[in-house]
C-alpha cells in the first residue's frame, strides 16, 4: 500500500507511516515513471541523461584486462585504488593547477550521487541550513533530508537579452537563467552550515561566471561555510564558456569538497564511478560516512577509469564539440518545433519554455507528449521546491546518438 507520493502508508490503525518521515515527499521518481511511459509507448527517451552510446574503446578494454587480470574483483582499498586516486590528482593538476594528495586528499565514490550523500551526511547536523541552487538535481533534496538538514533554495531566474541590431526579433532572443548574488547573499543565516553549488548546472545548463564564482567564494569565507561543489560536468562546456572550479578561489580549497565523476565526461554512466577532492579534513570527514554507504564498489571500473583520465586532451576537446553539436541540433529543432528554448552553457540538457505552445504544466505536457509526438522529455517543476517557478519549463537530453536526436527532432515538428 502507497500513499499518494509513491511512500509506503500504514496499514491498519493508529499506526505511524513506515518511511521515515524525513523522506516522506520522496515518491517514485520522474525518471521511472518517464523511462516506463516510453517503453509503453515505443517513445524516443530524451529525459533521462544517459548516452546511448559505450565510452572510448580502449577504456572499455581496459576494464576488460582489469577483470581478466583480476584487479578489482574483490573488495579494492577503502578510499578507491591507488592508480584511480592518483590519476584524478594528476587531472586536478594538469587541468586546474589543484595539488592534490592523493593518499589523503582523493576519495573514490559509487558515483556522484554517493559522493553528495556521503558529503552532506557527514558534514550536516540536524537542524543545518543548506543553501542550493534552484533547481537543483533530486538526490540533493533528498540528501539533505536523510542527514536532518533544511534546505534554503536560492532559485536561477530565466534570463532574456535582446538581440542585437533593429531588425533584433525577440523569438532569437539569447535565453539563460541566472543567479542573483544577492538574493543568494541574503538565503544565509547564522543556521547556514553548507552551500551546495552545481556548475556546469543541471538542468538549466548553466554555467557560473568567474565573476559568479569569486562572489560565492568571498561569501563562503566572509560566513565561514562550506562548499560542496558538483563539478560532473567539468568537460562539457560549450562556446565561449569556461569551468572554474570553486576550489581555486582564495580561501577555498581549505573549505570545498568537490565532487567529479567518470559517467558523463567518459559515457559509462553505468560503471558508477565518481570521486571527491579536499583537504584531509573534508575527506576523512566524507570518507567516515561514505564506508558506511557501500564501503567500496566498482572494482576493476576504476582502474579503467585511471586509464580514462590520463587521455590526450584531443579526447576531451573532441567530447565536447561533439556534444555541442548535438546540443545546437536539437536546440534548433526545438525551436523550430515552437518551443522557446533556452540555450545551455554546459551540461548535456536543453530546457524549454512551453508557454508559447499554448501550454503552461510541464507534468500534463510531458505525460501526453509521448501520446502525441513519440518523444519523452522531463518537467523541470521536479527540480523546484516552488513547482510553480517551474511549471512551464520542460527538459530534454541531447546525449544520444545523432540519428536519434534527428528522428525526435521530425516527430516533434509534426
Amino acid at each position: 500500500m502507497t500513499s499518494s507520493s509513491g511512500a509506503p502508508a500504514a496499514s491498519g490503525t493508529g499506526r505511524r507511516p513506515l518511511l521515515n518521515r524525513r523522506l516522506a515527499e520522496f515518491g517514485t521518481t520522474i525518471f521511472a515513471e518517464m523511462s516506463a511511459l516510453a517503453v509503453r509507448t515505443g517513445s524516443i527517451n530524451l529525459g533521462q541523461g544517459f548516452p546511448d552510446t559505450d565510452g572510448p574503446e580502449e577504456v572499455r578494454e581496459a576494464a576488460v584486462r582489469a577483470l581478466r587480470d583480476g584487479r578489482g574483483n574483490q573488495y579494492p582499498p577503502g578510499p578507491g585504488v591507488p592508480e584511480l586516486r592518483q590519476a584524478v590528482a594528476a587531472h586536478q593538476q594538469r587541468r586546474y593547477g589543484l595539488s592534490y594528495d592523493p593518499d589523503t586528499e582523493v576519495l573514490v565514490t559509487a558515483g556522484a550521487t554517493e559522493a553528495i550523500a556521503a558529503s552532506l551526511l557527514a558534514l550536516l547536523e540536524p537542524g543545518d541550513e543548506v543553501v542550493a541552487l534552484e533547481p537543483y538535481y533530486d538526490s540533493y533534496a533528498a540528501c539533505i533530508a536523510m542527514a536532518g538538514g533544511t534546505r534554503v533554495p536560492v532559485t536561477l531566474r530565466p534570463h532574456e537579452e535582446a538581440p542585437e541590431g533593429p531588425d533584433g526579433d525577440m523569438d532569437d532572443a539569447a535565453r539563460s537563467f541566472r543567479l542573483d548574488l544577492d538574493e543568494l547573499r541574503d538565503a544565509v543565516t547564522d543556521r547556514t552550515r553548507v552551500l551546495l553549488i552545481n556548475t556546469p548546472h543541471n538542468p538549466t545548463g548553466t554555467v557560473l561566471t568567474r565573476e559568479e564564482l569569486t562572489a560565492i567564494a568571498e561569501l563562503a569565507v566572509e560566513r565561514d561555510l562550506l562548499v560542496v561543489t558538483d563539478e560532473v560536468y567539468e568537460h562539457l562546456v560549450f562556446d565561449d564558456a569556461e569551468h572554474i572550479p570553486l576550489a581555486t578561489f582564495p580561501g577555498m580549497r581549505e573549505r570545498t569538497v568537490t565532487i567529479g565523476s567518470a559517467g558523463k565526461t567518459f559515457s559509462f554512466t553505468g560503471w558508477k564511478v565518481g570521486w571527491v577532492t579536499g583537504s584531509p579534513e573534508l575527506i576523512g570527514a566524507v570518507r567516515s560516512a561514505k564506508q558506511f554507504l557501500t564501503y567500496v564498489s566498482s572494482g576493476p571500473f576504476q582502474y579503467a577509469v585511471a586509464e580514462a583520465l590520463a587521455l590526450p586532451d584531443t579526447y576531451f576537446e573532441s567530447f565536447r564539440q561533439d556534444m555541442q553539436a548535438k546540443r545546437d541540433l536539437l536546440s534548433e529543432g526545438l525551436r523550430e518545433a515552437g518551443f522557446a528554448v533556452y540555450q545551455p552553457a554546459g551540461t548535456y540538457f536543453v530546457t524549454t519554455d512551453i508557454r508559447p505552445l499554448g501550454e503552461s504544466d510541464g507534468f500534463a505536457f510531458c505525460r501526453a507528449l509521448p501520446e502525441r509526438a513519440g518523444v519523452v522529455a522531463i518537467p523541470n517543476a521536479v527540480f523546484y521546491d516552488h513547482r510553480a517557478a517551474g511549471a512551464p519549463f520542460v527538459r530534454f537530453a541531447f546525449c544520444k546518438q545523432r540519428e536519434v536526436l534527428e528522428e525526435a527532432v521530425k516527430r516533434l515538428r509534426s
